[in-house]
């Protein structure tokens, strides 16, 4: 009889052969006992709050799920029935991160709703420093201008020459679009996810949830790439100070 296998998490675990199930359906690993086990899953959760504590209050918010899917998991796997929990705590998971996610941008954060947190995090962010230039005409001098002028200064202190800020109308629109849009869409997830199973929502789920991803890291990693990657190469072309002179004008 011929057996078939995928290599999965479980090749990281233990370097043990695989071996033949007694009921002839494919191959089992022993390490697979590991990954399963819910003191597993419940150890590094206590690993991961170890962290969020060592880095308080500054630790990413994606730590912080880690941490509770870790705890998820770990409960999940004490249940006779595995999938259903796991399943349920993973769409509630999703779901009320988006749901809290909306509640403080629409509700608890006025500089939100008003722009203001895109208008000053497209600036002074240089994730985003590629994706703002090569979108709305500004240069890399105009940036660096424009985060000069939003520097803290000290208490009641003033800049003799303060310098000009620069944000041209494709800015704005740039930055009401993502204001607006990325409030759309996590509206949209918080809903798909916590609406009720039995109204058959995996696909729509799975395409907004993919949506926001893209949207999110990729518009941050096509804009670090830009920013490091090919502005230095063009720079040899004359490509750059054709785009950064397009740009002035």
């Amino acid at each position: 009889m011929r057996h078939s296998r995928s290599v999965g998490p479980s090749d990281l675990v233990s370097g043990a052969p695989w071996k033949p199930r007694p009921d002839g359906r494919g191959y089992s690993l022993p390490g697979l006992k590991v990954v399963r086990a819910p003191a597993t899953w419940l150890a590094l959760a206590l690993l991961v709050m170890g962290r969020l504590v060592a880095d308080w209050p500054l630790p990413d918010n994606h730590i912080y799920l880690l941490a509770y899917w870790c705890l998820a998991a770990g409960l999940a796997l004490r249940a006779a029935d595995v999938r259903a929990p796991l399943a349920l705590s993973a769409r509630l998971l999703v779901g009320l991160a988006f749901l809290f996610a909306v509640l403080w941008k629409a509700v608890l954060s006025p500089d939100y709703l008003d722009g203001r947190f895109f208008r000053v995090t497209l600036m002074m962010d240089d994730r985003f420093a590629g994706a703002v230039m090569l979108m709305t005409g500004l240069s890399a001098e105009q940036l660096q201008q424009n985060r000069n002028f939003l520097q803290a200064l000290p208490e009641g202190a003033e800049l003799l020459h303060p310098p000009l800020f620069v944000e041209p109308p494709a800015f704005r629109w740039l930055a009401g679009a993502a204001t607006y849009g990325m409030l759309a869409l996590e509206a949209a997830i918080a809903v798909l996810y916590l609406l009720p199973r039995r109204l058959r929502l995996e696909p729509a789920r799975h395409v907004f949830l993919l949506t926001f991803c893209l949207v999110t890291y990729a518009f941050a990693l096509a804009g670090c790439c830009w920013y490091w990657g090919w502005p230095s190469a063009s720079r040899n072309s004359g490509c750059l100070d054709l785009f950064t002179s397009s740009a002035s004008s």
